[in-house]
Formats: structure tokens, sequence, C-alpha cells
């Protein structure tokens, strides 16, 4: 694996981040649909909303991976942000997710003061979530139902990372 370069995102980006979510497995172990569209991405990107930041990962001058991490706006959650990625299917278990996720913490950590990460991952995800306890996650709960996927509901872990020296 070459070196993986992280770096906010930026309106050039649309193109290649939407050819990551058109991958079976990342929109598979996402909440994203099937056949995403351009526009889609370019609305939700061209101009983020306060309090979201959007990383992407590069190999070679290629994005291969992205991570939004959301800070909660609601005063009595400010300390809180939540995350969502995918990886290129080419790249999958390759490092990359690791270097998203772990550049990710670091900015809600140590640039934002966010004291708590919190994602859902697919309970069958089981990549997924050894990245994320590698990281430092625990699970704290599964919900049940929680999305339709390929024809039938299926259940999330709800995790989270508390920075160190809070509680």
């Amino acid at each position: 694996m070459q070196e993986i370069t992280i770096r906010h995102s930026k309106e050039a980006d649309i193109d290649s981040i939407q050819q990551i979510y058109e991958g079976p497995k990342a929109y598979s172990g996402t909440l994203q649909l099937p056949f995403p569209s351009v526009e889609k991405w370019k609305k939700h990107l061209s101009d983020l909303p306060q309090g979201l930041h959007s990383l992407v990962a590069e190999v070679d001058g290629a994005i291969v991976g992205q991570i939004g991490l959301e800070t909660m706006q609601n005063p009595r959650r400010k300390h809180v942000a939540t995350v969502g990625m995918a990886v290129k299917d080419a790249y999958q278990n390759q490092g990359v997710g690791t270097k998203l996720l772990s550049s990710a913490i670091d900015l809600a950590e140590n640039w934002l003061n966010i004291r708590r990460v919190e994602l859902t991952v697919y309970v069958d995800n089981d990549g997924a979530i050894a990245l994320y306890k590698k990281q430092g996650f625990k699970i704290e709960g599964e919900l049940i139902a929680y999305a339709f996927r390929n024809g039938q509901y299926v259940n999330v872990y709800q995790m989270a990372k508390i920075r160190e020296g809070v509680l």
C-alpha cells in the first residue's frame, strides 16, 4: 500500500467521493442507497453546514475514502460528534479506514474540544467493529431493525468513544 494522505475534502473531490459510495461494500455498510447520484453529493458537500467536517483519504492522488465528522449544535450536546465513513471497495482492509478514523478523532478531541464521538455500525460488519474497538470505541447497545438493507431489516450497534481523562 502506498502512503495514505488525509485532508479536508474540496468541491473538486465530489465525483470521487460519489464513486466511493457507489461500491457495493460501501453502500451496504452505510445508510447510503445503491446508485448514488453526483448531484446528491454535490448538494451535500458543496456547502457544508456548520459543524460538519469532511475528510478524504488519498493514495497516489486518488480519493479512496471519506469520513464525515458532525459536531452537535444543541448547546447541551456540543461536546458530542458523530462519524460516518466509507472506503472504496478495492482499498478496504489496507489501513485507509484506520487513518481516516484516527484523523477524525484527532480533529474532534484536540481541535474541536469534543469529548464523545458516536457512531452506529451494522452488527454483521465485523471488520468495521474491530476497527472501531481498536480506536477505543465501546458498544453501548444494540438497536433493533434500525435500517432496511438488501430486502430485510438489520440491527446496528451504538458505539461511542469517550476522550480519556473526561470521566
